[in-house]
């Protein structure tokens, strides 16, 4: 009789404790009769990787990046593209020419909109003069005869140059040339009128005639809130990521790289204090990260985030989402490090009397036989960051993707005209980028796409190691020459050949649960801004608790799938098969699987938040340099670059921490394969995993001889 994880019970009897031919051992260890599981799963991963291709080339033809970033002029220019008319790649700063249009788009019940206000794209946003009245003027073309770098040598203003009908045309506030009287602050690239009049510039407006232009207005709210629309934040959001690749590239890849080889090779040579090191560790990774949140959150410390490009105004306090963002990630942070500090005094105990360490200890003596199995998460590893790089770009074009398009309005306002040499009524519309619904779907499928692929690697990472570690077990030394890299390549052959399939479906399925938990926490969270009625009462409770059975239910599915993964490396059987194989031998063994894994389960978790939180810390030092703060490369908040890095420090350290943690899993599945087949007396486990999981006379037994 075969077991689901052994080899046949009368090659067991027979070979397997008298040692035997090293090649008919071997062949008898995993199953090798196997065939193709699961091809149509394969067939639609391959065929959702060609729509993602497909779905990303519609990114990188319609998107620009530069759209997240700046803003559009009142001819649906880009700010600092080259492609504008005039070409604005040195004028990246929005501003709004028309003070009373401004303000007037700000008013209740208004038809105007701050869209449809004039706007030109300038070097830097510019100040009312201290002795005089300054004026800042339309792109030149048509009668004015200066080339664009000297129009910017001019500070934008050639007003002496105009005829009297343009000069008459500006002071009605129509152009082509408008006063300076508001001071303006460059937030986000576009400028920021502060509600404070120059007196002088005023005083010197009104002798020459202009029109009325109150100094009471208050301008600044219409700019700011346009500034802050939910949408705005998350394109500079997605735009940090862009400019942050550097720290991507070393936060998010190399360093999670280099701690976790170092977390194994410690776990190889210093098992017994790793428990201690990874507690300690942890939580003074926690008190450092939020001690940076607080800092950046303004809370500590004289260095906050601010929302400012370049030089700002000591007398103006201007804030942002980004910064409320801060400080709520602040607070939760506080609520992690609390909960970590006293999870860590709870566990103490536990560790001082948990056997679960001499389980690690197995652990490293498998990783110290199959020398492979450190290196061979290197091959996943590279796999998936060439699949983010490309996602990450496709990512950047997707959020920009949309037609820059004249708005349907109503407004009725009037400018002078260049080219056409007189003041025009018609068009005195905006320019928006259009987003059209399946653009919405089309983000949501590329990040589908990306956690899908995602848990298809972690999960192939798996089955080989799976495979190997199982070869180790059910050898008991047979095979010892074959160990460090021949079980290794053999399993990802296998691998290969078989079971791509099996390891497609267990990863949609996962994938899919998980999405569709996200999908149900934003309906509840859509839930939430309704009224108290007994029917939203009754939809918010049907909402959490599916919500909460969903939890359930993933971490259900995970737990089987890291199981079901063991049983396709050693059986070749299909997916569904091994998930239910897999559920048998935990039932039948839950008890002796609890007992030794649980404990063990928290450090490598532990271990896995150390190396992601280390990659948040040094990704928060990096962001704080004089690069990321200043010009071009500043971002708007650090908090999205950090988080990426955390979320691709933890997909690192779960590739390399998954040697240690699938090799305790099939060790100890396998030890309870084994004891079933022999009578409750496992016959291939080594010493020191009995010490955990067999009796005293068994022990003797294996280290003795019969």
């Amino acid at each position: 009789m075969r077991g689901p994880l052994g080899r046949d019970a009368s090659a067991g009897g027979a070979g397997g404790g008298k040692g035997g031919d090293d090649d008919d051992a071997a062949a008898d260890i995993i199953r090798h009769d196997r065939k193709c599981r699961d091809l149509p799963f394969l067939a639609l991963f391959a065929a959702f990787w060609v729509a993602m291709i497909v779905n990303s080339s519609f990114g990188f033809n319609q998107g620009s990046p530069l759209r997240l970033t700046y803003g559009l002029d009142y001819k649906g220019n880009i700010c600092g593209s080259k492609r504008g008319d005039p070409d604005l790649s040195e004028l990246d700063v929005r501003y709004w020419l028309n003070p009373n249009q401004v303000y007037q788009s700000g008013l209740k019940n208004s038809t105007s909109d701050l869209a449809d206000a004039k706007s030109i794209c300038l070097m830097e946003c510019p100040y009312p003069a201290e002795d005089g009245l300054n004026f800042v003027c339309d792109y030149p073309e048509g009668d004015i005869r200066l080339s664009v770098d000297d129009w910017i040598d001019r500070d934008y203003d050639y007003f002496e140059y105009l005829t009297p009908d343009m000069r008459n045309s500006s002071l009605q506030l129509q152009g082509p040339c408008y006063p300076i009287i508001f001071p303006s602050i460059n937030v986000y690239w576009s400028c920021q009128f502060i509600a404070r009049p120059s007196n002088v510039s005023l005083k010197h407006w009104q002798q020459m005639g202009g029109v009325s232009i109150d100094e009471n207005m208050l301008i600044d709210n219409t700019i700011h809130n346009t500034i802050n629309y939910k949408s705005s934040v998350l394109k500079r959001y997605v735009a940090d990521i862009g400019k942050s690749w550097p720290v991507l590239i070393v936060c998010g890849g190399l360093l999670p790289l280099f701690l976790s080889l170092i977390w194994l090779a410690m776990i190889r040579y210093f098992v017994a204090g790793m428990p201690w090191i990874t507690v300690i560790l942890f939580n003074a990774l926690v008190i450092s990260v939020t001690m940076f949140f607080y800092i950046k959150a303004g809370w500590i410390g004289n260095d906050p985030l601010t929302v400012v490009i370049g030089p700002s105004d000591p007398y103006v306090s201007i804030g942002g989402r980004e910064i409320n963002h801060l400080q709520a990630a602040a607070v939760l942070m506080t609520v992690v490090m609390i909960i970590a500090f006293l999870t860590s005094i709870a566990i103490v105990r536990r560790i001082l009397i948990a056997t679960s360490t001499t389980v690690l200890k197995v652990a490293a003596k498998v990783i110290g036989e199959v020398h492979a199995l450190i290196i061979f998460p290197v091959v996943p590893y590279f796999a998936l960051a060439i699949i983010y790089m490309f996602w990450f770009a496709a990512t950047l074009y997707l959020f920009s993707s949309g037609q820059v398009v004249q708005n349907d309005c109503n407004a009725e306002c009037c400018s002078f005209d260049l080219k056409l040499g007189k003041v025009n009524c018609d068009s005195c519309c905006g320019y928006s980028v259009h987003y059209t619904p399946h653009i919405g779907i089309a983000i949501l499928f590329h990040l589908f796409g990306c956690y899908w692929a995602t848990q298809f690697f972690i999960a192939c990472s798996s089955t080989v190691i799976a495979g190997s570690v199982a070869s180790y077990y059910w050898a008991r030394g047979e095979i010892s020459h074959d160990i460090p890299f021949h079980t290794v390549v053999s399993s990802l052959k296998r691998l290969l050949r078989y079971s791509l399939g099996s390891v497609a479906l267990g990863s949609l399925v996962v994938s899919s649960v998980e999405w569709v938990r996200f999908i149900l926490k934003w309906l509840r969270r859509r839930l939430k801004g309704v009224d108290s009625t007994g029917e939203s009462r009754l939809g918010k409770t049907v909402s959490s608790s599916s919500h909460c059975c969903l939890g359930c239910i993933d971490w259900t599915i995970k737990s089987v799938n890291r199981n079901a993964y063991i049983v396709i490396a050693v059986t070749g059987k299909g997916f569904c098969k091994a998930s239910e194989l897999a559920m048998g031998l935990i039932m039948n063994n839950i008890l002796r699987i609890g007992k030794v894994n649980v404990i063990g389960d928290v450090i490598l978790y532990l271990g896995k938040l150390c190396v992601s939180l280390s990659s948040a810390l040094f990704a928060f030092l990096m962001l704080d340099t004089h690069k990321y703060r200043s010009a071009h490369n500043k971002i708007s908040s650090p908090l999205f670059p950090v988080l990426l890095c955390w979320a691709l420090g933890y997909v690192v350290a779960q590739l390399f921490f998954g040697v240690v943690e699938t090799s305790v899993e099939t060790i100890i599945l396998s030890f309870c394969q084994d004891a079933e087949e022999h009578d409750g007396e496992a016959q291939y486990a080594p010493p020191l995993l009995m010490e955990t999981l067999g009796d005293t006379s068994q022990l003797q037994r294996l280290t003795q001889g019969p």
